[in-house]
């Protein structure tokens, strides 16, 4: 296998594992009611609240808060409709550097901006909407997490670039 094969595989191999990733923890947001009752069982069964007493009452609390908007205010509950979207929409992003990656490497770049993007917005937004910091500190690493494989594969795009002497946007050239 050539050079530019080899890492034209890696680039989608690393592609799929973060479209996949996307994929689920949007998909997640449309059942939250239920997976939120499910992940409280949970956390009772492992007698989580013995070890982790401030874990349990925050999922306890926002269990009761989502249960009471699925009851009183279901309409509420579409905005995390709407964030699961957001992330199916984004996912299918990552089908241009998939199919042609140095030419699209502006999305790789648009998704590390946008996992960056999750450190302020969790760092003001949580405390404005009472969030405890440890659960911004998990939120947070989405953003952290989000951004390994999309450094794999900008540095790889960049070396398939650099081997192929392919596309280079005219601001590149004229820069």
């Amino acid at each position: 296998m050539s050079e530019r094969a080899a890492l034209l595989k890696g680039i989608r191999a690393w592609l799929v594992f973060f479209v996949v990733c996307l994929v689920l923890s949007g998909a997640t947001a449309f059942p939250l009611v239920h997976e939120l009752r499910w992940a409280e069982d949970l956390l009772r069964w492992l007698s989580v609240g013995d070890h982790l007493p401030a874990l349990m009452e925050w999922t306890e609390r926002v269990r009761q808060g989502l249960d009471t908007a699925d009851a009183d205010y279901p309409f509420l509950l579409y905005g995390t409709d709407w964030l699961a979207f957001a992330h199916l929409v984004i996912a299918v992003a990552f089908y241009g550097p998939y199919r042609d990656p140095v030419r699209n490497i502006w999305v790789i770049e648009f998704g590390m901006i946008a996992c960056a993007g999750i450190i302020p917005l969790a760092l003001i937004c949580g405390p404005i909407r009472g969030i405890p910091f440890w659960w911004s500190v998990i939120d947070m690493a989405f953003g952290v997490f989000g951004v390994i494989p999309l450094y794999v594969v900008w540095r790889r795009i960049k070396r398939l670039e650099t081997l192929t002497g392919a596309y280079r946007p005219a601001a590149a050239v004229a820069g």
